[in-house]
């Protein structure tokens, strides 16, 4: 059996003949972190593969975040090193049913959470990230707006917009199953800490939050906190990047994981890189129309 330090030293070496970069999530396992170029959530992965001069982007994380990839640089090769790490809440809303909306609804713009597929983008406005959604949404000009696919961030945006937030029933199960019970239970246990959480939460879990906001803001928050001890409410991956960044503080885990973002190993990393396998592709007629709804989105701040 190859050990990690063998396949990180093959990885390395294949990483300079593909002249290919790898772009991690946050939710991704400790060691495929480590491994990483870049490590982020959607918004910052978004705007790394666009100024990144690599010819291969090896995307660990999941597919509608590899499409995305693809989308915004046509000229590269775009591996996902799982072809089966998928997004149930991505998979929840469909192009097919969006056009159905529009034409129903011609005077509602459709915002779509970038955890969506390229076809639900390309008939989109206007996408959006966990860490932009608001910004996006009080950026257009119509007093409505269609949410798709996650009605939790969703309500989020409707708490923080004077527009009218029309839900689609769509939802991430990894933070769905976050409970005001679990957290309450871990403040017990915990009375120092602060509980912090992802918008994709239920509303009665961000309600009980002292701090909301996306990785990278709840990274943020962290840093500059004065409080050295936490509850997380998101994916359990996510703590290995707090600890990494802040040593000193503690983190308490809720006890979810994503399925999907634990399918990518070191080995599929390798494999992907040695047999250029699992490439990723986004018909044209459809990444350009899906690229006019990102460029959006990175417009915004």
């Amino acid at each position: 059996m190859v050990n990690n330090k063998e396949l990180i030293t093959s990885i390395e070496q294949l990483k300079k003949q593909r002249n290919a970069i790898i772009l991690a999530h946050v939710y991704q396992r400790a060691e495929v972190q480590d491994i990483a170029d870049y490590v982020g959530d959607s918004l910052e992965l978004s705007r790394k593969a666009v100024s990144t001069d690599a010819d291969v982007i090896v995307f660990c994380g999941v597919l509608f975040m590899a499409e995305t990839a693809a989308i915004l640089n046509p000229q590269k090769t775009v591996l996902l090193p799982d072809k089966f790490a998928g997004c149930g809440l991505a998979d929840m809303a469909t192009g097919e049913q969006i056009r159905s909306f529009k034409d129903e609804n011609p005077d509602v713009e459709v915002v779509s959470y970038v955890n969506s597929s390229a076809d639900v983008k390309s008939v989109s406005d206007i996408c959006c990230t966990s860490a932009n959604a608001v910004e996006v949404v009080n950026s257009l000009s119509s007093p409505a707006v269609l949410f798709v696919p996650d009605r939790n961030l969703g309500s989020w945006v409707a708490e923080h917009t004077d527009k009218e937030v029309k839900l689609w029933d769509g939802y991430c199960y990894v933070h769905e199953q976050i409970t005001t019970n679990s957290l309450k239970s871990l403040k017990q246990e915990y009375p120092k800490a602060e509980i912090i959480v992802h918008p994709e939460c239920p509303p009665s879990v961000r309600h009980l939050s002292d701090f909301v906001g996306s990785t990278s803001q709840m990274s943020r928050y962290v840093k500059q906190s004065g409080h050295d001890e936490f509850i997380v409410g998101t994916e359990d991956n996510f703590l290995y990047r707090l600890k990494t960044d802040n040593p000193h503080k503690k983190f308490h885990s809720v006890n979810t994981l994503c399925e999907g973002m634990g399918k990518i190993t070191l080995d599929k990393v390798k494999m992907s890189l040695e047999h250029m396998k699992n490439k990723v592709y986004v018909s044209e007629d459809i990444r350009q129309k899906a690229k006019n709804a990102l460029d959006g989105m990175l417009r915004v701040t």
